[in-house]
């Protein structure tokens, strides 16, 4: 045998083992598959599965989740899936519809597991049946998050203790967060929100904060005149000095009314989906709730 043939029996043999090492690796990450329908129900399953977790994220950086469509890639995660958590009542129903292919998957309803107030009969159109916008208020956020420890526990009964154990530390954050909202919402000049569209029902209800959507349930409609008028003169009745618009959707309706009533615009973020750069600079849901705080308190005056 020459000395080249052994080089080259030898290097063959190299990229083999490391191959199969590779391989071996691969596997060993993947842990139990998690696809999540938008970012709450992802960052969830990520806080409470942690390492012992894989988790998809249906809905793009950046893309309002009602608008979402499946792709391909998407509807063959939600078939391989171990778990899945979603959020029913016509939310996405592109999710719901694609179900039917998760066979073996544990799924979780996200509104399965906290009280929900009832869509508007103006709604129906929207295919919305409850106001889904749950996850904006801290106490029912700590229930969704209970119920996807359950989840993986029983898709995963080995990890059960510790899928508990993370899920009561990530509980306890939310806890502090929602003693935060209390206390910093409750001396507040105003109590009046007025928002773009109505996605803050919950926080407000959880708060002493009284919503006033300009748009229903759906950020797609568009207000009549007669609806925009009628808001102007509750801003000046009221004393309200900010119309609030929201990442994700144009902010043009509440700039047209904040223009016609004399008072400025500022974001408060429903929190549907993380930008790019929220992502790059390490934002999440707790961070991103309490910059919410922190607009509320200005705009609302409060001690």
């Amino acid at each position: 045998m020459t000395r080249s043939t052994r080089l080259a029996i030898g290097l063959l043999a190299v990229a083999l083992m490391l191959s199969g090492c590779g391989s071996t690796s691969s596997s060993a990450e993947v842990g139990t598959s998690v696809v999540a329908s938008f970012y709450p129900l992802a960052e969830a399953a990520s806080r409470v599965g942690g390492d012992l977790v894989s988790v998809q994220n249906l809905t793009p950086p950046g893309v309002e989740p009602h608008d979402l469509e499946l792709a391909p890639d998407d509807i063959e995660a939600i078939a391989n899936a171990d778990v899945i958590v979603y959020l029913g009542g016509g939310f996405q129903p592109a999710v719901e519809d694609a179900l039917a292919e998760a066979e073996h998957a544990v799924t979780v309803d996200a509104l399965d597991a906290v009280a929900t107030n009832a869509a508007p009969a103006s709604e129906a159109d929207e295919g919305l049946t409850v106001d889904p916008h749950v996850w904006l208020d801290p106490a029912r956020y700590e229930e969704i998050v209970r119920s996807v420890s359950a989840a993986l526990s029983e898709a995963d009964p080995a990890n059960e203790a510790t899928y508990a154990a993370n899920a009561e530390a990530y509980i306890g954050q939310i806890a502090a967060l929602d003693e935060e909202f209390r206390v910093g919402l409750s001396d507040c000049e105003r109590i009046t929100i007025v928002t773009s569209h109505e996605a803050f029902g919950y926080l407000a209800d959880a708060y002493g904060l009284t919503q006033v959507g300009i748009l229903g349930l759906s950020p797609e409609a568009e207000p009549d005149p007669r609806r925009l008028a009628e808001l102007r003169d509750l801003v000046q009745r009221e004393g309200v000095t900010t119309i609030f618009a929201e990442e994700l959707v144009s902010p043009k309706v509440a700039e047209t009314l904040a223009s016609e009533a004399g008072v400025q615009v500022a974001v408060l973020n429903p929190i549907e989906s993380l930008t790019d750069a929220q992502e790059r600079a390490g934002e999440d849901y707790l961070s991103l709730m309490r910059e919410n705080l922190d607009t509320l308190r200005r705009a609302l005056d409060c001690a």
